[in-house]
């Protein structure tokens, strides 16, 4: 049975209310895994994991075990937040200097094994669980060592991609086969097996990360890499490390949003609230042209900064404190031309007063984690280790090959990355009030901003706000284009362009553009949970 696989976009859901727990993510099949984990006894954290590995399964597309993961988790108790950096390096052997003998001076190709970084995945979603959760891996992992085993019928929007992934990425690349059926994507509704997944799984489960970084899978990742051209040891692999560095946030409106500080993006969400926060956006029309012009404008200035400071932290750590700083939100607020769309920016200096799946969960104490896992660009790589049922990221591809930039690449350096989770509390108790994210390239911190406006200024459900449409800086700079999704007025687009904007109207399965969050609002006096699914993908959220 087969049916047309382009929406119309045009349904209504409501928010989803429960009390015992929720997870929202999309898929429904990983929506199950969670909540399966949170009644069997898990919380947040492991139904997060749960929910993740259960997505590499069903939505391989875009996310898997063989790539980086990103996550904040409150805790009710002390009501603080955690954050968890699961990001890979660059191999030692890679260098700028071996990329000029090679002849990529120019640029890394997109799929190219170079472009391979250690994936962070595996040590990221175990480490969450003996830090954070309540169960161990193998019965985190059950739900979705059964999916893989057993196979799940194939999601329509996920089968679209599927295809897609499948020509530019798994027919070229070594072992991509493994992830076709018949030398082809599957169809939506078709069954779709992967034991070679559940094999990797259940080393996970039996063996930890030991299992995935120094033995036998750690041997066909550096097998496959080296043999598609990359120069990936697994000595690599085996010094990989999850780390645990302090979140950033801002105070936006009396509530606190959090983000995972560089090599991630969040610090760009963060920069255009403490911007936006400077207008009375909450008296506008939400889909007029002075508020869109000014959301668009203040994330331009965010992401000039952020292009520059976040990198590394280890190698180019970024003036944190100086960049958030409300005084500097003004200086470049000031920037801003209300009237005309910019044409130059460059990132400030601050000084001292500095593709991807999302999921949210939060359980029936308060705990709530908001995780992110990302191949990067759909399939990442393509390159699959022989019978491990996982593609490789190209996350390398976010590495700047100026030596001079804070970004640039280096031997064991971590790349800027896209891929954030986010959170906000109440900035006077520190109570959870919403657990959400936005995935998707260079929009997620744009989707952080625009959503947290709904959610604050306008006081809209969390459905309300997933269904809102968006706008997304293409790639963040000024004069590029701004995609604009159906349901802006038609005369706002002409309004916007007219002032100097770039605008790139953008329907139907081209919306993938403006990602798909999740977002889980708590009631702090009632403990009840609003739960929202973007109606762009496939998924739903759910309570126990």
């Amino acid at each position: 049975m087969q049916f047309d696989a382009n929406p119309d976009f045009d349904s209504r859901r409501s928010a989803v209310l429960g009390r015992g727990g929720m997870v929202a993510t999309s898929q429904p099949l990983a929506v199950a895994a969670g909540l399966e984990v949170l009644r069997a006894g898990g919380n947040a954290a492991d139904a997060a994991v749960a929910t993740a590995a259960a997505l590499n399964v069903t939505e391989p597309t875009s996310t898997g075990i063989g790539g980086d993961c990103f996550a904040l988790y409150y805790d009710a108790k002390s009501k603080r937040v955690t954050a968890l950096n699961g990001s890979g390096r660059a191999p030692q052997n890679l260098s700028l200097d071996l990329l000029d003998k090679q002849g990529f001076g120019g640029g890394i190709p997109t799929f190219h094994a170079h472009s391979v970084t250690v994936p962070g995945a595996a040590a990221g979603w175990c480490d969450t669980v003996e830090k954070l959760g309540r169960l161990d891996m193998a019965a985190v992992l059950a739900p979705a060592i059964r999916l893989a085993e057993e196979g799940f019928p194939v999601a329509p929007l996920t089968a679209y991609f599927w295809g897609r992934g499948a020509e530019r990425q798994l027919s070229q690349a070594p072992n991509g086969g493994e992830l076709m059926l018949d030398g082809r994507a599957p169809r939506s509704g078709e069954i779709f097996h992967n034991p070679g997944l559940a094999k990797t799984f259940r080393a996970l489960a039996e063996g930890g990360k030991a299992a995935y970084y120094q033995g036998a899978i750690a041997e066909a990742i550096a097998q496959v890499v080296q043999q598609a051209g990359g120069v990936m040891t697994v000595d690599d692999l085996a010094g990989h490390q999850s780390e645990w560095p302090e979140p950033i946030s801002t105070d936006y409106r009396g509530y606190r949003v959090w983000e995972c500080p560089p090599n991630g993006q969040g610090l760009a969400a963060l920069l255009g609230l403490n911007i936006l926060e400077g207008y009375d956006v909450a008296g506008m029309d939400a889909l007029g042209v002075e508020r869109l012009h000014l959301m668009i404008e203040a994330m331009r200035l965010a992401f000039a900064d952020t292009r520059w400071f976040a990198a590394d932290p280890a190698t180019n750590p970024a003036q944190l404190e100086a960049l958030l700083d409300k005084g500097y939100a003004a200086q470049r607020r000031a920037l801003i031309d209300p009237q005309r769309a910019s044409v130059d920016q460059q990132h400030g200096s601050p000084t001292s007063s500095s593709d991807t799946v999302y999921l949210t969960v939060v359980d029936g104490d308060g705990n709530a984690c908001s995780f992110i896992n990302s191949n990067y660009q759909g399939f990442g790589t393509g390159i699959v280790p022989q019978g491990w049922g996982f593609t490789l990221q190209n996350r390398g591809q976010g590495f700047d090959l100026d030596p001079a930039h804070p970004n640039g690449l280096a031997p064991g350096k971590r790349p800027y990355h896209t891929i954030i989770p986010a959170m906000i509390t109440h900035a006077d108790s520190d109570d959870l009030f919403a657990s959400y994210g936005v995935m998707g390239g260079f929009m997620q911190p744009q989707g952080h901003l625009q959503v947290a406006a709904a959610l604050i200024d306008d006081g809209l459900d969390p459905q309300q706000a997933l269904d809102r449409p968006r706008f997304c800086n293409e790639d963040g700079r000024a004069g590029g284009a701004v995609a604009i999704e159906e349901g802006v007025p038609a005369e706002v687009v002409d309004q916007l362009s007219a002032m100097g904007h770039t605008m790139k109207p953008t329907s139907g399965l081209a919306r993938a553009t403006f990602g798909r969050g999740q977002v889980i609002l708590r009631d702090a006096e009632s403990g009840v949970l609003w739960g929202g699914s973007d109606p762009r993908a496939d998924g739903l959220a759910m309570s126990v």
